[in-house]
């Protein structure tokens, strides 16, 4: 396996039979020696540098029905919410004052948040804060849509594919939903300009080691910016209420694939690996990411964003919270740096 791993290293690939042997491999030492390479290809790109997100939950609204999300039209169960402008601005100049130079605005799709909307928000938040960076990540839009919050000065989208495999992509979502579009979303946003991510759970229902591997090829393909990773996790109002949650430790194995697929990608250690993995950021640090997202939205709504349960919260302020958290990272050797973090590769 060391030899695949040095390969993968050396080529940025390797052949699907390969690949897949690293995706399915049972051997503790060779995971050892992966998040080891992984680490030291991130160390070479980014140092020991740790990127912050602000990450601001501003609606858990949705108008599709995902079969495995917490926060789907159909769940009658969920507490809705909606953050006004005011609170949302609220919550950056918090966020300012604490040391966070990004901000992530995320929600379900939630037609209040109309494009005008959103592009007067976006360009509030640049007007008052022009040395930070706004990620949206806001669901399926139109070009038009997402061109003018470009326009506006969001600077990154996150969009996760959540499966490249058409099949599992119709099992976990109902019509008019379809992997057709949501590609086109990606390329739309990533021509118009946007650091573009996207991502995939592991673990949801009906995943095979070779559609893990078909997200890896589009990936591969697609070069994006950033790549979000985590276990897929049940929720108790879908119809996954009872299956597994995904492996923590295939989780992490994939987080240092992919570090050695992108070098210079930027890799999130998700609150879904901080949730089935205690030290979960910790341990996606020593295999390969360098960015974490801690909340900033207002504490009373934050257990109400559910996209899955059990989800890891804390209702400590922005400054506390930011300084657990760095001593957490400090402990494995690494720092929280107070910097927008843009992505450091060429060009694509």
């Amino acid at each position: 396996m060391r030899r695949l791993i040095d390969l993968l290293e050396a080529q940025h690939t390797l052949p699907d039979q390969d690949l897949l042997s690293l995706i399915t491999m049972d051997d503790a030492e060779a995971d050892a020696y992966l998040a080891q390479r992984a680490a030291i290809v991130r160390q070479r790109h980014y140092g020991n540098d740790v990127f912050i997100r602000g990450l601001i939950e501003i609606s858990n609204y949705c108008k599709n029905d995902c079969h495995y999300c917490g926060i789907r039209r159909g769940n009658r169960c969920c507490q809705r919410y909606r953050l006004t402008e005011e609170q949302i601005l609220a919550c950056c100049h918090q966020g300012y004052e604490a040391g966070f130079r990004t901000f992530v605005m995320q929600g379900g799709e939630d037609p209040y948040f109309s494009r005008e909307r959103m592009a007067a928000l976006i360009r509030s938040i640049k007007q008052s804060y022009p040395d930070c960076a706004v990620t949206l990540s806001l669901g399926e839009l139109d070009r038009e849509t997402y061109q003018e919050w470009f326009d506006a000065g969001a600077d990154r989208y996150l969009l996760r594919h959540e499966t490249a495999n058409a099949r599992l992509y119709r099992a976990l979502h109902p019509e008019p939903l379809t992997l057709e579009n949501r590609m086109r979303c990606l390329y739309d946003l990533k021509e118009i300009g946007y650091q573009t991510g996207c991502g995939f759970m592991v673990g949801s229902p009906g995943q095979t080691p070779e559609m893990i591997l078909e997200d890896l090829r589009f990936i591969q393909e697609f070069r994006p910016h950033m790549v979000g990773i985590g276990p897929f996790i049940p929720h108790q109002e879908t119809i996954f209420r009872d299956q597994p949650a995904g492996s923590a430790e295939l989780t992490l194995r994939l987080l240092s694939i992919v570090r050695l697929m992108l070098p210079d990608v930027l890799l999130p250690a998700t609150t879904a690996l901080g949730t089935v993995l205690g030290d979960g950021r910790q341990q996606g640090m020593l295999h390969g990411c360098n960015v974490v997202m801690p909340n900033l939205s207002p504490p009373n709504v934050r257990g109400k964003y559910t996209l899955y349960d059990n989800k890891l919260i804390t209702g400590a302020e922005a400054a506390e919270s930011l300084r657990l958290l760095a001593e957490s990272m400090a402990e494995i050797g690494y720092r929280v740096v107070t910097a927008r973090g843009d992505w450091k590769g060429g060009s694509t």
